[in-house]
C-alpha cells in the first residue's frame, strides 16, 4: 500500500489529539482561574448577577418606571376609532308620498375618529404624582437590596478568612502540643516526670485534634455559604495583608454619622409613604372639583336602503361627514358625603405616615449610634488582643524555659500554649468583626456605596 493511502487514516488521530490538547488547555486555564484568589469587588460583580434577592429588587425597580409612565399617560391625549354597521328592517302600512308602502331594508355604515385632551383634572394630577413617588420608593428598595448584598458578601468573605485563620491557629497549636507531648514522654522515660504529665499532654493533644476537625468543618461550611452567594464554586478570597492595619473610622464623631441618616433607604421609603398619603388627600379633595376636557370627533356615514318612499330611501347611497370640536365640562354636585368622608380618611392616613416617618428616623438614628459603638468597641478590643498576643507569647517562652530548667511543670506549658492559641483566635475574629461592623455602620447610616468595597480591597494581600 502506498504512503498516500495511509495519510487519510492518520487524520482522525491528529484531530483527536488536537481536541484533547485543546481540552487540556481549557481545563488548565479554568483551574488557574479557579485557584486565583478573588477580591471583594470581583465577587460583588458576580453576586449582583446571581443573588436572587437583589435581582428581584432590580426587576421591581425596572417595572416601577413603566408604572410611572402609565400614570403620566393621564395627562396625554387619547385617540380612538370606532366603526359600526347597522342593518335596519322597516315594515309600515303607511303609504309614502306617492302611495307606495314604506317597507324594506336599510344599511347604515359609520366610521369615526374621536380624541380627548384633559385640560383640568386634579384627580389625574394626584395619580401622576403617586406614580412618580412609587418609582422613588422602588429605587430606595433597590438601594436597600444592594446595601444588604454588600453587607452579606462582606460578612461571608471575612467569615471564610476568619475560618482559615482559626484553622491555621488550631493546626499550629496541635503541632506545638505534639512537641510538648513528645517532651513529656521523653522526660517520663528518663524518670524526670510522672505519667501524669504525659497523660495531660495527651489529653490536650487529643482536644486540639478535635478542635482542628471542627475548624476544618467550619471552613467548609463558610466556604459553601460564600459560593452560594456569588454563584461560583471553590471561591478563594484574598487574605489580609500582614501586618494588619485596620482603617481609621471616619468621620470620628457619632453625630456626623447620624447627620447623614436622611440618606437611608428606610427613611426615604417612609418619606415616600408620607408623600403618597398627601397625594391621596389631594385626590380625595378633587372629588369636589370640576374636570375640563377638550374633545374632537369626525364621523363618516353611508346609508343604503331599498325601501321606496321611506325616509331612508331619500338618502339612499348617500354619504356624509360630521365633524365636531368642543369642550366638555363635568361638575360634581352631590355624592352622598362620600367625598367628605374620604378626605377625613386620608387626613388620618397622613397623620399615620408622619408618625411612621418619625419612627423610622429615630430607629435609624438609634441603629447608627449602636453600630458606631460596636465599631469603636471592636477596635479597642483589637488593640487589647494585639497587646495580649504579645504578652502571652512572651509568657509561653518564659514558661517553656522554666520547664526546661525545672522550675515549671508540664501543665504550665500546656496552659500557656492554649492561652496563646485562644488569644490569637479571638484576635483574628475581632479584626474581621470590626471590618464587618464598619460596613454595617455605613449601611445603618445610609451612606454605604459599592465603592466602599475598594477601601476593604486595599487591606487585602495582592495577587
Amino acid at each position: 500500500m502506498s504512503p498516500n493511502l495511509k495519510r487519510p487514516a492518520l487524520r482522525p488521530v491528529v484531530c483527536a489529539a488536537a481536541i484533547v490538547l485543546m481540552s487540556m488547555s481549557s481545563w488548565a486555564t479554568a483551574q488557574t482561574q479557579q485557584a486565583r484568589a478573588q477580591s471583594l469587588l470581583e465577587l460583588f460583580q458576580a453576586a449582583k448577577s446571581y443573588d436572587a434577592a437583589y435581582l428581584s429588587a432590580k426587576s421591581e425597580s425596572d417595572s416601577a418606571q413603566y408604572k410611572a409612565a402609565q400614570a403620566d399617560a393621564l395627562r396625554l391625549p387619547t385617540v380612538g376609532m370606532r366603526g359600526t354597521i347597522d342593518r335596519t328592517k322597516l315594515d309600515s302600512n303607511a303609504p309614502g308620498a306617492q302611495g307606495v308602502l314604506a317597507s324594506g331594508y336599510g344599511t347604515t355604515k359609520t366610521l369615526g375618529l374621536s380624541a380627548k385632551q384633559p385640560l383640568f383634572n386634579r384627580s389625574n394630577d394626584a395619580d401622576v404624582g403617586k406614580g412618580q413617588q412609587a418609582l422613588v420608593a422602588a429605587q430606595a428598595s433597590l438601594k436597600s437590596a444592594e446595601d444588604d448584598l454588600v453587607v452579606r458578601l462582606t460578612q461571608a468573605y471575612f467569615d471564610v478568612l476568619s475560618a482559615q485563620d482559626i484553622l491555621a491557629t488550631s493546626q499550629t497549636n496541635k503541632k506545638a502540643l505534639a512537641e510538648q507531648l513528645a517532651a513529656a514522654k521523653r522526660n517520663f522515660e528518663v524518670g524526670n516526670a510522672t505519667i501524669t504529665d504525659t497523660r495531660e499532654a495527651q489529653a490536650r493533644f487529643d482536644l486540639a485534634g478535635a478542635q482542628e476537625i471542627a475548624a476544618t468543618n467550619d471552613l467548609r461550611v463558610k466556604g459553601l455559604s460564600l459560593d452560594q452567594l456569588v454563584g461560583q464554586t471553590e471561591v478563594k478570597p484574598r487574605p489580609l495583608m500582614t501586618p494588619v492595619n485596620l482603617p481609621v473610622l471616619m468621620p470620628a464623631s457619632v453625630d456626623e454619622w447620624t447627620a447623614q441618616t436622611n440618606q437611608s433607604p428606610t427613611v426615604r421609603k417612609a418619606e415616600v409613604a408620607l408623600a403618597l398619603a398627601k397625594l391621596d388627600t389631594a385626590k380625595a379633595r378633587a372629588g369636589h372639583m370640576p374636570t375640563l376636557d377638550a374633545t374632537a370627533s369626525i364621523i363618516r356615514s353611508e346609508i343604503n336602503s331599498n325601501a321606496p318612499g321611506a325616509a331612508l330611501a331619500q338618502v339612499n347611497g348617500k354619504t356624509g361627514t360630521n365633524s365636531a370640536i368642543g369642550l366638555e365640562l363635568n361638575v360634581p354636585i352631590f355624592a352622598g358625603f362620600a367625598v367628605q368622608n374620604r378626605i377625613k380618611e386620608t387626613l388620618v392616613g397622613e397623620e399615620k405616615a408622619e408618625h411612621d416617618l418619625d419612627s423610622a428616623k429615630r430607629a435609624i438614628t438609634l441603629g447608627t449610634r449602636q453600630a458606631f459603638l460596636v465599631v469603636q468597641s471592636g477596635m479597642a478590643q483589637v488593640k487589647a488582643y494585639e497587646a495580649a498576643e504579645s504578652s502571652v507569647k512572651l509568657a509561653l517562652e518564659a514558661t517553656q524555659l522554666g520547664y526546661r530548667v525545672g522550675v515549671r511543670i508540664n501543665k504550665d506549658v500546656l496552659d500557656a500554649q492554649n492561652l496563646v492559641s485562644n488569644t490569637q483566635k479571638d484576635l483574628y475574629k475581632a479584626r474581621y468583626d470590626v471590618l464587618v461592623a464598619s460596613m454595617r455602620l455605613r449601611q445603618a447610616s445610609g451612606t454605604l456605596k459599592p465603592e466602599d468595597l475598594d477601601t476593604f480591597n486595599k487591606l487585602l494581600a495582592p495577587q
